[in-house]
This record gives C-alpha cells, structure tokens and sequence, in this order.
C-alpha cells in the first residue's frame, strides 16, 4: 500500500459544510462511534471503493470504513448509496483529518457521509440440524483452498485444540498468529475473525452448541485483549466485530449457505475471490470453525456453567 507523504490543508468548519452529502446505511458495529458525539480521526487507507477512518480515543479499537455501494461490506461499513463508477473518494488521500460522530462522518472537507438508516452485521442461522451442519461443512472443504498461513505450524495447532475443545492450547495458539502475515489484515486475523464467527454462530444455532460458543467466548476475549497493540488498528477492529458475532456481508452469505438458507459454493467463491488472500484467510477459519462446532456439539459434552 502506497501512503501520501503530501500534507493536505487541515479541514475547518467552513469545508466541512462545503463537503458533498451522501447518504449511507451503517453497520451497527459501529453505532457506538458514528452515534456518539463527534471525535477526531484520520484516514489511514484510500481505495477506488473504500476509504477507512480511525477514530481517536474510543473504547476499543475503532476503524470505520466507507464503502460504496458494490464494495465489499465488512461489518465496520457504511455503504454509501453510490457505486465506485462515480469515483466518491478520488479527492480523499491517507492522512486526511476526519471527524466521526452525531450520525455523520467528515473527511477534511472532502466527503461528507450521513446515516440514514443501520443494518445488521449478524446473521441469523438457527435452529440449524447438526446433519445439516454436516452437510455444510462437508461442501465448504471442497472449494477451500491454500491461504495466507498454509504450511504454518500454529493454525495446525489451533485446529487440533479448537476440533479437541481444548481451551488452554487453543488460546496459545490464537495469540501466536494475532497479527501474523503482511497487510491492513494479516491473514492471522483473518482466519481468528472467521473461527470466532463460526464458532460462535454455528454453535448457538445447533442443539448442543454451548461448548461451541463457550470456546468463542473465551477465544474472543483471548485475542482482542491486547489487539491494539499487536496488529493493526483495522484488523483489532474486525477482531472486536468478529468475537460480537458480527459479519461481513460475503462472510455472513457463507454461513448461511452452510445452514441451507443460501446457496454455498456461488457465496463461497465470491468471499475467496475479496482481497489478496483475505477471502481465503476467512474461509479457513469459517472452516475449522464449522468442524469445531460440529465436533464439539457432536460431543453434547456440557460446557463449564452450562446445564446439562
């Protein structure tokens, strides 16, 4: 990724309500950012279909992304009602002051982006038979491919203790690949946030699925503890989404293809086909996250607190 070395002129007030208005529909992942009162940010990447803010001094990790209308829509989105052929971001560059808040998001007099209405990241998969789960599971195997870690020892690890329900090893694991690999999103990361979110949404779908979203629960808590400190500020945030439940929108296509809801294989291509090998990353860990649940439900072994 290339980054402006250019000083851009500070955004006043004046450029702020000069800015062009365009109306969006926001994830409620990041309600508590864009619906408080407003804060400072910056732009920290610029795409032909994306431009992703920081937001300073929140409560946990807080990238916001601006997509256009046929991006790809992570659960930190609010996409714009224009499509990338109207080119909306091509005054934005890396460094660009932006303020974040009241239901708006402003970049340095630039882009103006106002919410009009909020979708839901998290789908809705249950009550999801564990023949069904199978089936899923079975079906996504065979369109996934290398990723981003392939050949590395820890995911290897990961797996054994996630399909084992063995808590222990798998938070070591998972906290050896936070931030592993190059990118906005190392393919650590990447793999994390789809194990969280099969984990967690496979297992609270399927009848003994506690044990499931136990091992999510305590994951989740395990990898975003110290996120913000080990690796970057748009990856922490897809972290945080990911241990919520909260799923991007070619993410949450695959999981519901894998509950019967959707077809799988057409939604599985298009998630292996987003980024360089983020789509694939993903697709790893909606994978093994898939086999765990099913091993781990399969076992209807009740977890710790969990009544039997």
């Amino acid at each position: 990724m290339t980054v402006s070395t250019a000083r851009r002129r500070t955004g006043t007030r004046g450029s702020h309500a000069a800015a062009p208005t365009l109306a969006g529909a926001a994830s409620l992942g990041v309600r508590s950012a864009l619906g408080g009162p407003r804060r400072h940010g910056r732009v920290i990447a610029v795409f032909p279909t994306a431009v992703y803010l920081r937001v300073d001094r929140s409560s946990e990790p807080a990238v916001i992304a601006l997509t256009t209308s046929d991006a790809v829509r992570p659960p930190n989105a609010v996409v714009l009602a224009v499509p990338g052929r109207q080119e909306p971001f091509r005054a934005v560059r890396e460094g660009d002051e932006a303020y974040v808040g009241d239901g708006c998001a402003l970049v340095d007099g630039r882009l103006r982006a106002r919410v009009r209405r909020w979708w839901d990241p998290t789908p809705v998969l249950g009550p999801l038979s564990l023949a069904r789960l199978s089936h899923g599971e079975r079906a996504l195997g065979a369109v996934t491919g290398p990723w981003g870690l392939s050949g590395h020892e820890t995911p290897k690890r990961l797996a054994e203790a996630c399909l084992a329900g063995d808590l222990a090893h798998a938070v070591d694991a998972a906290e050896r690949i936070v931030g592993l690999g190059p990118g906005l999103t190392p393919s650590g990361d990447d793999a994390l946030a789809g194990l969280l979110l099969a984990l967690r949404l496979l297992g609270g779908a399927v009848p003994g699925g506690g044990r499931a979203v136990w091992l999510a629960d305590w994951l989740g808590a395990a990898v975003t503890a110290h996120a913000g400190d080990r690796t970057t500020s748009l990856a922490a945030t897809l972290l945080h989404c990911a241990a919520r439940g909260q799923a991007s929108f070619e993410a949450a296509a695959v999981l519901r293809g894998i509950a019967g809801q959707d077809p799988l294989v057409p939604a599985a291509r298009r998630l292996l086909a987003t980024g360089h090998t983020s789509g694939a990353d993903l697709t790893w860990g909606l994978l093994l996250g898939c086999r765990a649940a099913l091993a781990l439900s399969s076992a209807a072994r009740p977890a710790p607190g969990e009544d039997p």
